[in-house]
């Protein structure tokens, strides 16, 4: 697939992020006309992986409303979060406006970011929970990260499992409990497409862009990727649970988390790289 088909396609997903903007920010999935606690969206091994935050420049790239950017922002950091989609840009901007946290969002694609930030360089970049799927090259992603950390600066992935990727977004009607494989773990067979009405959360049907588009990606096609650009990879960790019930039959955990009862199978992962 060419660079020219791959802008295509995340225009594609950028209009449909634009039209999934309003639908997020009415959702409860969300809880934003509630008492905004964006640390629920951490697990704990996220701070401490991530350490003192206290005056650092903080990246969270591909941030969508912002709500994560909004916990490291609290944390001390100097955060900046960035994202593709005009509409998602906004609501962020007044999310931290009502919340009273100081946080900078610019709108740019990912891999533009270097430019879009007019040169700026960060001690941590952070990405994750549903952001990698939605990049076709890894590798020209890896390399902007790269440009984008100071020397001894920190990339930091908390991203859902490949492995839960691949059982796919839900059950199909009428199927039962049983986990399912419906995509390939492994990239190389070209992108999912999709063309859905309702997003991962609740509320109204998304109107107008409903096609998106993802590809999928191993943890060896990651760990690849950022040493190819010059990153060390320092830890790896994988969790079996979710901050939602993905599955009906997912029981709370005393984190306030889910997890299946059995069998156990990593849902997500946490990958630390220095440059």
């Amino acid at each position: 697939m060419t660079s020219d088909e791959h802008a295509r396609l995340m225009r594609v997903n950028q209009a449909n992020w634009d039209a999934r903007t309003p639908v997020h920010l009415a959702s409860r999935f969300y809880g934003l006309d509630q008492d905004l606690d964006p640390e629920r969206w951490f697990a704990a091994f996220e701070w401490e992986d991530l350490g003192d935050l206290t005056g650092r420049d903080v990246l969270h790239l591909q941030c969508h409303l912002g709500t994560e950017t909004l916990a490291l922002a609290r944390r001390g950091a100097r955060a900046v979060g960035l994202d593709f989609s005009a509409a998602s840009v906004a609501a962020a901007r007044n999310i931290a406006a009502k919340a009273g946290v100081e946080a900078d969002y610019v709108r740019a694609n990912v891999y533009d970011a270097v430019e879009a930030l007019e040169g700026r360089r960060f001690d941590v970049v952070y990405t994750g929970k549903g952001a990698l799927c939605y990049l076709p090259d890894l590798e020209r992603w890896a390399a902007v990260v790269a440009e984008l950390l100071r020397p001894g600066g920190v990339l930091y992935i908390v991203e859902f499992h490949p492995l839960l990727n691949s059982l796919g977004p839900k059950p199909a009607p009428g199927e039962g409990p049983e986990l399912v494989l419906r995509h390939d773990y492994l990239g190389g067979d070209g992108p999912v497409h999709r063309d859905a009405t309702h997003t991962y959360t609740d509320g109204p049907a998304v109107e107008g862009a409903t096609e998106s588009v993802e590809w999928m990606h191993g943890i060896g096609e990651v760990v690849g990727a950022l040493t190819g650009a010059g990153l060390s990879v320092r830890r790896l960790r994988e969790s079996d649970e979710l901050p939602w019930p993905r599955w009906s039959r997912m029981v709370r955990t005393p984190s306030g988390w889910w997890r299946l009862p059995e069998p156990r199978i990593p849902l997500l992962y946490g990958l630390l790289a220095t440059r």
